[in-house]
């Protein structure tokens, strides 16, 4: 009776502790478990060319499809950056970047916006935002420190067959 009551109450447990993910109804799915966003792209002069990750999606205002992570971050798709660039009309218009963090390799990850917004007559920075960080290591991989040597008394253990020498060949 005991063992019937105690292996009822641990399907119970293992029924009550797997769960299973859904996502919402009337989402569009995307590779690797992610869903699109619909992010609204304006500039302060409409007709300005956009550029999401090196590709022209078209011009302004448009509607940006871009596919996140269920929380609402942008995926890591191969790139710590998701850059959305904005190209002036006129010559007396500077060219807008924004640079959204992916979360690559423990980097920061941003949550995807439901607008994005260029100043076509704001002057660009000086030095404009960094790229993906650059480390060079040589060939063989990064340092390793593996501290100071030791010294001290030392206790070896030695587990397998055991080896007999024979002392006859001198």
């Amino acid at each position: 009776m005991k063992t019937k009551l105690i292996m009822a109450a641990s399907v119970a447990a293992a029924a009550f502790l797997t769960g299973c993910e859904t996502v919402p109804p009337g989402v569009e799915r995307g590779p690797h478990g992610t869903i699109a966003y619909d992010v609204l792209v304006e500039a302060s002069e409409p007709g300005a060319r956009i550029e999401a990750n090196g590709q022209s999606v078209g011009n302004t205002p448009l509607h940006l499809k871009i596919f996140g992570d269920k929380d609402g971050t942008f995926h890591d798709f191969g790139s710590y950056y998701y850059v959305i660039q904005a190209l002036p009309l006129t010559t007396n218009q500077f060219a807008q970047v924004r640079y959204f963090g992916t979360g690559r390799h423990w980097a920061p990850e941003d949550r995807i916006p439901q607008r994005v917004y260029f100043d076509m007559n704001q002057k660009s920075p000086e030095y404009p935002p960094l790229g993906p960080p650059y480390y060079v290591y040589p060939p063989y991989g990064p340092p390793v420190y593996y501290g100071p040597p030791y010294y001290g008394p030392s206790v070896r253990f030695y587990f397998g067959p055991r080896v007999y020498h024979r002392h006859d060949h001198w």
